[in-house]
């Protein structure tokens, strides 16, 4: 008798063949082909229950560039396994053309000649269609948001997160989960989502004090789809204490919570659901773990590590689905639910290509109604690039070059430090520097760009305990960022090496010669989770920089060795 582990693995292969999962056809057309409305949102409708999956969204009400990572380095078991696969790999492995829709959305080849031909890519206004076209051929869809959705522009800080929560509410949503919400402080998250019309979930939220489920978040909620009881799971981001800070919200503690999960799941089932849907902030490696841990999840919606993957990743009888970021991807899960559980699916991850897709006019408007009140301010031209600016990358990328030489210079110090978050859009060499453009790389809470005095030892303290995060080979023990970033510092990492042995060769760049652990020296940054940390906002450092240098023109940064990977 067939499992249904084999059942699954034979849909994902059927899936493949068909051209219903991952991109369709739409991948195999050439670069000088023009794409259509239709192409995209192509979907042969299947079984009887379909889920709509965006997340990471980052705020970004308007159409952007988004460059994805060229190196992603997975460790222990996940090494070289999706997500860590990239560039000219990544496009062998998933059979993409060079040059195609495909390899511009999901691979940092080429994206700048790329990008010039195919366009910007997200917007709500453009989301918001793909999900009607989903609704129109599947009327009960469920709509479900991964979180970070009001975090990370100017609009967003300005109405702390307002404009997010108008625009999302008119997509109509029918739950989320949460990450860098709560670092508008727990008395504004409450608030919001005390007037959401849908559910906001979390199994792993728990009250701090009583160490029990936290009632505004409920760890699940129940929906009737396609004459199946379908279960919807909410996993909060679990290092909410670690990674941000916790003063912001003391209420409340997170969590991985595998055994409560596995409670929830329990519970769900035996109150007669059918299908389990979790929908995750937890990031791509620690599904993957929570998945072989916790049985009977039929799918995980994953989050946070912005992934983005043409087809899902089955881990034991569980599908994993990753939808990128930034507004750039719409998921579309089809599932076929029958006696009590999945017996198949088909997937598309749609790419929102804001030049072929038409916006919804009700949400255009809406989205130019909030926005109204500052266009003005984040307009200005602040300087120009000569330089690709993007974020994602291990261990740098541009945008961060840009912050480490602003905290350098406006802030007279010998090292700086930006930390390794993976939000933010990307410029392209020749456009204008706009005070928005700077806001959607260093909007948050506490962006105050701090000065201060550490010596050698501790420099070296603090970039082994990041690299931990990123590369301790147990994910339990990640936190899903990238490494932070340097300026004036470079060194030698080993990804071999356990912690506290990674980190070799620190060197101070404008002198040349190695830091002396004894020695103290200035360094300047900011994100500090630390509560009262001064110094003048980091947009407004930025901005001065830009300003004084008028065009931004980096060179390439080799400051950091990396071995062992």
């Amino acid at each position: 008798m067939i499992s249904r582990r084999d059942f699954l693995q034979t849909s994902m292969a059927a899936s493949a063949i068909l051209g219903s999962s991952g991109f369709g056809n739409w991948a195999r057309l050439a670069a000088q082909q023009s794409l259509t409305q239709d192409q995209l949102l192509e979907f042969d409708t299947y079984g009887n229950v379909s889920l709509i999956h965006v997340t990471d969204i980052h705020a970004q009400l308007k159409p952007i560039y988004f460059r994805e990572p060229s190196i992603n380095i997975g460790v222990g078991e996940n090494r070289g396994a999706v997500p860590h696969v990239t560039g000219a790999d990544f496009r062998k492995m998933y059979g993409i053309e060079d040059g195609s829709p495909s390899h511009y959305a999901l691979s940092s080849g080429d994206f700048e000649a790329l990008a010039r031909g195919y366009g910007r890519v997200g917007g709500l206004d453009r989301m918001a269609t793909v999900i009607n076209a989903i609704r129109a051929a599947r009327p009960e869809a469920l709509l479900l948001d991964g979180g970070d959705t009001w975090h990370g522009s100017y609009t967003c800080y300005q109405t702390q997160g307002q404009d997010m929560v108008d625009v999302m509410n008119a997509l109509k949503p029918d739950a989320m989960t949460f990450h860098w919400e709560f670092t508008l402080g727990s008395e504004r998250v409450n608030e919001l989502v005390e007037s959401l019309p849908f559910a906001a979930l979390g199994q792993n939220i728990f009250d701090a004090e009583w160490d029990e489920p936290a009632e505004l978040f409920p760890p699940y909620k129940f929906f009737e789809r396609g004459g199946a009881k379908v279960a919807v799971i909410g996993q909060a981001f679990p290092y909410m204490p670690i990674a941000n800070p916790g003063w912001m919200f003391p209420e409340y503690a997170f969590g991985i919570r595998d055994e409560h999960m596995q409670e929830v799941v329990d519970e769900v089932r035996a109150q007669g659901a059918e299908l389990v849907a979790v929908l995750s902030h937890n990031g791509f490696d620690v599904d993957k773990k929570m998945a072989g841990i916790v049985s009977g999840i039929d799918v995980i919606l994953s989050g946070h590590t912005h992934d983005a993957l043409p087809e899902p990743v089955l881990i034991g009888e569980t599908i994993i689905v990753a939808s990128g970021s930034n507004g750039k991807f719409v998921s579309r899960v089809d599932l076929d639910v029958q006696n009590g559980r999945m017996m198949g699916f088909r997937h598309k991850l749609i790419p929102v290509f804001s030049d072929v897709i038409t916006p919804d006019a009700e949400v255009a408007q809406l989205i130019d109604k909030v926005r109204a009140p500052f266009e003005t301010e984040m307009a200005e031209v602040i300087g120009q690039t000569d330089t690709l600016l993007y974020r994602r990358g291990n261990f740098n990328g541009t945008w961060d070059d840009l912050i480490c030489d602003a905290l350098l210079s406006e802030r007279e110090a010998d090292i700086a430090l930006s930390p390794g978050v993976r939000w933010g859009p990307s410029l392209l060499p020749g456009q204008d520097i706009t005070r928005e453009d700077i806001w959607n790389v260093t909007s948050m809470t506490y962006g105050a760009a701090y000065r201060t005095e550490m010596t050698g030892e501790f420099l070296h303290v603090v970039l082994e305990d990041v690299a931990d995060n990123l590369f301790n080979p147990d994910p339990y023990y990640q936190q899903g960022g990238d490494m932070v970033r340097t300026g004036g510092l470079g060194y030698r990492i080993d990804l071999a090496k356990p912690q506290g042995e990674r980190i070799t060769e620190l060197t101070l760049l404008k002198t040349g010669e190695k830091i002396d652990a004894a020695k103290t020296y200035q360094v300047a940054g900011w994100a500090s989770v630390n509560e009262g940390t001064e110094g003048p906002p980091i947009w407004d450092v930025v901005e001065a920089h830009v300003r004084k240098q008028g065009t931004i023109s980096l060179k390439p940064n080799n400051s950091v060795e990396v071995i062992g990977a």
